[in-house]
């Protein structure tokens, strides 16, 4: 019955309604041997939490010999997310901003995956015991679930569990879904790999570049290698105060995160919709109006994005976004609002409306003869 295990456990991943599942052994992968360079050089720019150390001062998210070291294997579920909206390339309203497709959702992605997974660990624990095969060492069968919060790097065994290639935008990609993903993983101490036939999804991204040449920012270095510091999602995520003169431009009307690398991407042309009902999208975070987020309370934020994942950008920052995509809208209705946030008592809406209203008001002027 052992033997079989890695097949039920992708039966359990299907009932819990996950759309992919693979097992990867744990070693230290050739995509993993980078993540201490990137980390050296800044890439990663304010986001601490990336460049965690064990005692003895190594990177925890380069091995997982260094955090788990009990773990043997890591089964790697995913499930789609993608909604029939048109995607942000193909809205030319730049009167209205763009909110990332994965946090239109009805529920927070961590609690709606994590719920998913924890069904799958029960399972497991179930198979495990009706076996009554007993771990070396421990005697029982060590689980732990992650969704975005363990110390690795999911895609990189999400590829070697035969779930997806990492594509030059560095997002994991599936062949048949494309890459609106969600991963979530599980770490084990059952060593199931020795009967797991899952090899490393072949990366089909070929010669094209659409998701290098479309990044307004030129985030992506060379393929597969992002310097987080100039991506539109970490300036309108993890950034927080001033951005960047020199970026705000770049960031169009995108007020929480940004999809142009996935939009563009022609593994997403035919990519099918979810049926998950926590994916639904709640109303107004389509396209959603620039002046409302810009004005946005704190009450109404708590109310609007209770349980979703654009509380992380906390609201001085989503109305920092909105205020800076309004100046890059060039429409003067915009004026009357961003001449009154400049006196906001929030310095950093403030400081961003001077620049936004400055940026409406040179656009209208004449060209000069």
């Amino acid at each position: 019955m052992f033997s079989d295990l890695p097949a039920r456990i992708k039966q359990c991943a299907r009932d819990a309604g996950f759309d992919l599942c693979g097992i990867a052994p744990v070693r230290n992968f050739a995509e993993l041997q980078v993540f201490p360079a990137w980390i050296a050089n800044q890439n990663h720019g304010e986001m601490k939490y990336m460049e965690a150390r064990n005692d003895a001062g190594e990177l925890k998210r380069a091995s997982l010999d260094r955090t788990a070291p009990w773990a043997q294997s890591v089964i790697v579920c995913a499930i789609n997310y993608n909604t029939a909206h048109p995607y942000s390339t193909q809205t030319e309203d730049t009167s209205q901003g763009w909110i990332s497709r994965y946090a239109w959702s009805q529920e927070d992605y961590h609690e709606a995956v994590l719920r998913r997974l924890k069904q799958v660990e029960d399972a497991l624990r179930g198979l495990v015991e009706a076996t009554g095969y007993r771990v070396p060492s421990t005697g029982y069968a060590q689980l732990r679930s992650y969704v975005d919060t363990g110390p690795l790097i999911e895609r990189v065994y999400a590829r070697y569990a035969g779930i997806g290639w990492i594509g030059k935008n560095s997002c994991l990609i599936n062949q048949h879904l494309g890459s609106w993903l969600f991963l979530g993983v599980i770490l084990t101490s059952l060593d199931l790999t020795h009967t797991v036939c899952d090899l490393p999804a072949p990366d089909r991204c070929g010669t094209c570049t659409r998701c290098i040449t479309a990044c307004p920012t030129q985030a992506i270095t060379a393929p597969g290698e992002l310097d987080a510091r100039l991506c539109i999602s970490y300036l309108t995520i993890e950034k927080r105060g001033e951005i960047p003169d020199e970026l705000r431009p770049a960031m169009g009307r995108h007020v929480f995160g940004c999809d142009i690398c996935q939009d563009v991407c022609p593994w997403n042309r035919k990519a099918p919709v979810t049926p998950a009902p926590e994916f639904e999208t709640r109303e107004g975070l389509v396209n959603p109006a620039l002046d409302w987020l810009a004005e946005m309370q704190p009450e109404e934020f708590r109310e609007v994005f209770r349980r979703s994942p654009i509380r992380r950008a906390k609201l001085s920052g989503l109305r920092r976004n909105a205020v800076i995509a309004m100046g890059n809208s060039g429409d003067k209705k915009f004026l009357p609002t961003l001449t009154k946030l400049t006196k906001d008592s929030d310095p950093s809406v403030a400081e961003h409306a001077r620049w936004a209203a400055a940026r409406i008001e040179q656009a209208s002027l004449p060209i000069q003869p």
